[in-house]
């Protein structure tokens, strides 16, 4: 423990011991900073890290990238569907082409030359039957054969009709909502890989990289960890005494260990649910204390960046009535 520490400690004691009010105690924490963690969107190795511990970052700037060469091959054939489903919107949307059209026409006079042919055959052999000359077998099968030629007649005068009359609306629709997924399949992919390259979200120092080149982070995982540039503040627990009378805005004085002087701060968080018995709670009475947690923003923050984690003491400028201000769980 720090001597700092055991000074506040033994001051809490003595209050105690005197009958002093226990709100004079000062509440003890730590200086500390937002702390941001970035995850592995993929489990892929780690290609390059652009930036060491300590480093100070700006907003966008990369930190790690991941190798990309799998989402790169999946984007390419994303691309081809997508390239494929606009092809087949636009040639719904022309209609087809004037080739097919005579083509389809050619082979509907085909068919009907056919059924012409096969219709005469059959009434030649109806007449031989009834003279005699002419089995029924025979008549039957030029039936079967006229038949057969006006259904291929009537399939090539559809085909024909559908070719003419164009794309229908519900195929138009079915159309675009296929190059529609096809598109949102390659945006996703894009997203995918775009995050293979994890980038500071936000100005702030390089706390922690605990992957190295070449090491595949499984998905999920923390691969840089910073600390935001925003002022430090004070994560300070308060005595059950002292809860009742601050809230959020109420105004403290911050002591700094290894700097001289108070800074002024204020409340902007402050829980509404204890966080545990303090552990500096040596005596009968104090063992039946609790504490909440709080974090107090500091102003007047000298020139020279405050160091993260270092000890801290606040007290308190309290009022009767601040318990009834609405409270916020910190971070």
């Amino acid at each position: 423990m720090k001597p700092r520490g055991f000074a506040a400690f033994g001051l809490a004691i003595a209050l105690a011991a005197c009958g002093s009010d226990p709100a004079d105690i000062p509440a003890v924490g730590t200086l500390e900073r937002d702390r941001i963690e970035l995850v592995a969107e993929a489990n892929e190795p780690i290609v390059a890290i652009a930036v060491r511990e300590g480093e100070t970052v700006a907003p966008g700037q990369l930190l790690v990238q991941q190798d990309d060469a799998l989402l790169a091959a999946q984007r390419a054939r994303a691309e081809a569907t997508r390239a494929e489903a606009a092809a087949r919107l636009a040639e719904a949307e022309r209609g087809p082409r004037g080739e097919r059209i005579r083509e389809a026409r050619a082979r509907l006079a085909g068919a009907e030359s056919a059924v012409r042919n096969a219709q005469a055959d059959f009434e030649r052999a109806r007449a031989l039957e009834q003279r005699a000359f002419e089995s029924q077998a025979r008549s039957d099968e030029l039936r079967a054969r006229r038949d057969e030629a006006i259904a291929r007649r009537d399939a090539q005068r559809a085909t024909l009709e559908e070719l003419e009359r164009g794309s229908t609306s519900e195929e138009l629709d079915q159309a675009r909502g296929a190059l529609a997924a096809a598109e949102a399949q390659v945006a996703e992919i894009e997203i995918r890989r775009t995050r293979l390259a994890v980038r500071a979200p936000r100005a702030g120092v390089v706390d922690a990289l605990p992957f190295e080149i070449g090491e595949r982070p499984p998905s999920g995982a923390v691969v840089a960890i910073l600390l935001a540039s925003d002022p430090a503040y004070a994560r300070v627990y308060v005595p059950e005494t002292v809860r009742a009378r601050i809230g959020n805005g109420s105004r403290a004085r911050v002591s700094i260990a290894g700097l001289e002087g108070e800074l002024q701060g204020r409340v902007r968080t402050l829980a509404h649910e204890a966080a545990f018995t303090p552990y500096y709670a040596l005596t009968q009475y104090d063992r039946g204390r609790l504490s909440y947690l709080a974090e107090v923003e500091i102003e007047g923050v000298p020139d020279r960046p405050l160091p993260t984690g270092v000890p801290v003491e606040v007290r308190f400028e309290l009022d009767a009535h601040a318990g009834s201000v609405p409270a916020q769980a910190p971070r």
